[in-house]
């Protein structure tokens, strides 16, 4: 008797890109080769008008099988770039993928699984290892980076007690989940406090993320990242209040 082979399963990739033009040829190239057995991989890129090259960069990465390019005018956030590429997903899974390279892409496989056996409808990556707290190491900044560890450990519990729940890791950036969770659901967030109002609003919706440990190079502010060390942290205290109380 034939055995029917298993359709694959559709995981749409958001990348987010803005500024990253010593990473995005790098990242996308990596990308579009990724290739995981029982699971196709559809790319939405989303430039948002960037000032360094990598617009032009991604816009050759237009018509190649499995990639759409979404082109926004104006630069309004990496929140705003991703509510975009959801905007466009179909895939039965989403996951969101930055073009730094502080991720590394052989994490999709363990990633994936869980959600395509129906262990769990929501993954985050986590970057802590067993015993360790100091996710970032700046050789160049090291007292930006001991600020951050410090805010990321304050911050951490501060959405456990409020969600009632215990994690590592939830903010951040492999928040992979099957896209009917987000059905209905309005997100309005702009800038990295998107990451509050996802994790906030689908724990509320009773999804209780896996954490699964994942290879986490961290760049330094000199290398381009964008966070603001002040202005965020305080997008992220409205957002915690703010989402935790609202009606979904």
């Amino acid at each position: 008797m034939a055995v029917t082979a298993r359709p694959a399963t559709t995981v749409s990739v958001i990348v987010p890109v803005f500024n990253e033009i010593s990473t995005v040829k790098s990242a996308l190239d990596a990308l579009v080769a990724k290739r995981i057995e029982g699971y196709e991989l559809r790319l939405i890129v989303v430039e948002s008008n960037s000032r360094d090259g990598s617009r032009e960069v991604v816009l050759g990465y237009r018509g190649l099988p499995n990639v759409s390019v979404i082109l926004e005018e104006a630069p309004r956030g990496k929140g705003h770039a991703v509510r975009t590429g959801l905007a466009a997903a179909d895939g039965e899974i989403v996951m969101i993928q930055d073009a730094d390279l502080e991720y590394d892409l052989e994490d999709y496989a363990k990633l994936l699984l869980p959600i395509s056996e129906g262990q769990s409808s929501f993954v985050l990556g986590s970057r802590h290892t067993k015993g360790g707290w100091a996710m970032r190491k700046f050789t160049d900044q090291k007292l930006h980076a001991a600020v951050l560890n410090l805010a990321h450990w304050t911050f951490t519990l501060m959405i456990n007690v409020a969600l009632g729940v215990w994690l590592r890791d939830p903010f951040t950036m492999y928040k992979v989940f099957r896209r009917d969770c987000i059905a209905g659901l309005k997100l309005e967030c702009n800038r990295f406090d998107f990451d509050w109002e996802l994790l906030i609003k689908l724990v509320r919706r009773g999804y209780r993320p896996l954490e699964i440990p994942v290879s986490y190079h961290s760049r330094s502010f000199k290398e381009g990242k964008k966070i603001s060390m002040i202005r965020d942290p305080l997008t992220w205290m409205v957002a915690l209040v703010k989402y935790r109380f609202q009606p979904l």
